[in-house]
């Protein structure tokens, strides 16, 4: 696993139960782009001990990018999506580092 990747994942360990960031907040925290955290989530497959709580990172617009087992994962941890499938990033999001 490169460092930025590392970087990627020790972040997202960081965001707690019922907070969200999203890919673009990641990215600026780890000095790369949206799209970088997105391929580094994408390389995960579930293999890293400890896990990266992946479901934690959404999209800009406050919703899920990666369907509705994200959404289940996240309203488990109490984040709330309205009808639009889209949660209150001012409410839910994480300050960060």
């Amino acid at each position: 696993m490169n460092e930025l990747y590392a970087r990627i994942y020790d972040l997202i360990r960081h965001i707690p139960p019922g907070r969200v960031a999203t890919y673009g907040d990641i990215g600026a925290w780890a000095g790369c782009g949206a799209r970088t955290v997105g391929y580094a989530l994408a390389a995960l497959r579930g293999r890293m001990e400890p896990p990266v709580p992946w479901q934690r990172v959404i999209n800009a617009d406050g919703a899920c990018s990666l369907g509705e087992e994200q959404q289940r994962f996240l309203e488990e941890e109490g984040v709330v999506f309205g009808p639009d499938g889209r949660t209150d990033l001012a409410f839910f999001s994480w300050d960060g580092p």
